[in-house]
């Protein structure tokens, strides 16, 4: 009996499924099947979770949302280690090229508007210094071709320091009264210089308004391929020149080493006796194609310069820019080297100091300082890392150093430490203590010996120069604003690389002391040079402080 209702239940059950499931309607089935193949994709996408993780490309293909291209920075700066502390006693002579160089100091300013601090291989102290005039008198003699300026005065970072600054005034000449000039405009139209070109067309249009009937200008491009924009034309004729200028588009790789070998042709071909041969060279120095051998360019420079054709070069652009290869380039055809970041700037080194770019002065200058080791415990250069020379080298004429323009001014800073001051360097334990060897000499903290030669000579004059101890400034406030300026600048530059030498003293310090020693700022650049160092400051998350 109880068999049979346990059957009976069982046939019931199933009738009763059999009813309702012919009862369902088709969009239930539909929704079942979509819950089902949900469920089991859902189950298979967490199976395969481990794999796809373990996958990059999976994960990325997985995730396609859109990823931002990453700016690569491919500038190139040569490496520089700044100049250490020597001891007089050991090592009292000190050589070096003089360098009328303003690149790097532009080329930091633009870092620094770009809103980021700069590189410390851009920092160049010495070219930093030189960006600015610092007022020198002009040289009285006519024999000689620049005046020297000595001052000494305490270190404004260091109580138990001295600076020595020197400084050099070439004689000026107006523009209407420079030789004649043939120049080649050596351009870079390749695509790296295509956000750069309307800067580069303006600030050339700049130097030629400044030309006349006397002077011609060529121009060569160069991109895969090098050619001839415009043969030598007489400056005057600015419609011609405005023109070629206008229609250069940047676009395609950088052949550089084809464009320099043409430019020289065309330098040659125009070549003026007596006058001013120069190539200026505008580009990026981001060379691609072609003669890529930097060494073998810079060789061909070297050898073209013999000729009397010379090389400027102009830099512009950012994220490729080759700072090393421009400054060398600069450095081996005995011209200048300057980054051009504004129109302003090009205004500066193409108008108002166009004497200086143009012609030159003097040239394989060089600087000698023997310190005298009763008086001078430790000194140390401050900048000039790639001018530095053997001691040897100072007399030998074969020796290459740096030119001078018309109206350029050259500073140089050592630090110095006076015997019975605290010193960085502990004296040895061994050393043998000589004799006490007082002269008329004792009175004398230097000496200074300068060599040059004159444009179109091959032997060198010599200048000497006593620096005393008399001559030491008791304090800092006395001295003058060029040594204060000046000053400011070297620990701006120290800062920037991260403060081995000025110690404690800070942006807020620096500014105190420039603003303190502005003077004369015709063109405002120590104006400028303030707001760089407030921006150093905001970058560098140094505190603020508020008057």
């Amino acid at each position: 009996m109880q068999i049979q209702q346990n059957l009976i239940s069982i046939v019931t059950m199933l009738f009763l499924g059999l009813v309702l499931f012919s009862c369902s309607t088709p969009q239930q089935d539909a929704a079942q099947r979509v819950q089902h193949k949900a469920d089991t994709s859902v189950a298979k996408k967490m199976r395969a979770m481990p794999q796809m993780l373990s996958t990059p490309m999976m994960q990325a293909e997985s995730y396609s949302m859109p990823i931002s291209p990453v700016e690569v920075n491919r500038e190139n700066y040569a490496h520089v280690e700044s100049n250490p502390i020597k001891l007089s006693r050991v090592e009292p002579v000190s050589t070096f090229s003089i360098d009328v160089d303003s690149g790097a100091y532009s080329n930091v300013r633009r870092m620094l508007n770009h809103g980021r601090l700069p590189l410390k291989d851009a920092l160049r102290a010495e070219e930093l210094i030189n960006y600015f005039s610092y007022h020198y008198p002009l040289p009285t003699d006519k024999q000689r071709p620049f005046s020297v300026t000595t001052e000494i005065a305490p270190s404004p970072w260091n109580k138990n320091n001295h600076l020595l600054h020197i400084g050099l005034k070439a004689y000026d000449l107006p523009v209407e009264k420079l030789p004649a000039s043939n120049l080649v405009f050596l351009l870079d139209v390749s695509g790296s210089m295509r956000d750069s070109m309307e800067l580069l067309k303006s600030s050339l249009k700049l130097l030629s308004r400044q030309l006349t009937e006397k002077d011609r200008v060529s121009i060569v491009v160069y991109a895969g391929a090098s050619g001839l924009v415009l043969p030598p034309t007489a400056g005057n004729e600015w419609g011609k020149i405005s023109a070629a200028l206008n229609q250069l588009q940047a676009g395609g790789s950088t052949n550089g080493g084809a464009g320099i070998q043409l430019a020289y042709e065309m330098a040659q071909q125009a070549f003026i006796e007596g006058g001013i041969n120069r190539i200026i060279l505008a580009t990026d120095g981001d060379f691609n194609v072609g003669t890529v051998d930097f060494n073998a360019l810079l060789d061909l420079v070297e050898r073209k310069r013999q000729s009397g054709i010379s090389l400027t070069t102009l830099g512009l652009g950012q994220g490729n820019y080759n700072d090393a290869l421009m400054e060398q380039l600069a450095d081996r055809g005995n011209g200048n080297y300057a980054y051009i970041d504004t129109l302003n700037e090009a205004r500066k080194v193409l108008v108002d100091e166009v004497s200086s770019t143009l012609m030159t002065v003097a040239k394989d200058v060089k600087i000698q300082l023997e310190f005298n080791p009763e008086v001078v415990k430790e000194y140390r250069l401050i900048g000039y890392e790639n001018r530095l020379l053997k001691r040897e080298d100072f007399n030998n004429d074969k020796v290459d150093a740096g030119e001078i323009g018309a109206g350029h001014t050259v500073t140089a800073l050592y630090e110095i430490t006076l015997v019975g001051n605290s010193g960085s360097i502990d004296p040895l334990r061994y050393a043998t203590k000589k004799a006490d060897n007082r002269t008329k000499k004792q009175s004398e903290l230097a000496f200074l010996r300068l060599r040059y030669k004159l444009p179109e000579d091959e032997k060198s004059h010599l200048l000497k120069i006593p620096l005393q101890i008399t001559d030491i400034i008791p304090t800092l406030e006395k001295s003058s604003d060029r040594f204060r300026f000046s000053s400011a600048v070297a620990a701006f530059s120290d800062q920037l690389r991260g403060g081995k030498y000025s110690a404690e003293f800070s942006y807020a310090d620096i500014l105190k002391l420039a603003q303190g020693a502005r003077g004369e700022d015709l063109f405002g650049y120590r104006a400028e040079f303030v707001g760089l160092v407030r921006m150093a400051q905001a970058l560098d998350s140094e505190p603020v402080r508020r008057p």
